[in-house]
């Protein structure tokens, strides 16, 4: 005895008359929102200046290798020079 059918119903016969679902005629016009709060929005911010201090180099060497050309320069080095210097270190040092 061979079995091809169950019950009479052919299993095909189902995804063959499958109704097709109207395009775009029936998308709603209503759009889905959403809100930041202000403590995500300095969370990201955070995370996003701490990604860039982690990839930004300790010690500017460009900025190193035109100093030490300037110092070189024996012309450079006058007392008006080295008095702007200090009263800069110590104006950061909080002096």
């Amino acid at each position: 005895m061979m079995i091809d059918k169950i019950g009479g119903i052919n299993p095909l016969e189902n995804l063959q008359h499958v109704d097709r679902v109207a395009g775009s005629k029936e998308i709603k016009s209503d759009f889905d929102s959403i809100a930041v709060s202000n403590e995500a929005k300095e969370v990201a911010q955070d995370m996003f200046l701490q990604e860039v201090a982690e990839e930004t180099p300790d010690v500017r060497s460009d900025l190193v290798a035109s100093i030490k050309e300037k110092i070189k320069d024996p012309n450079y080095l006058n007392n008006a020079v080295v008095a702007s210097i200090a009263e800069r270190i110590m104006v950061s040092y909080g002096l």
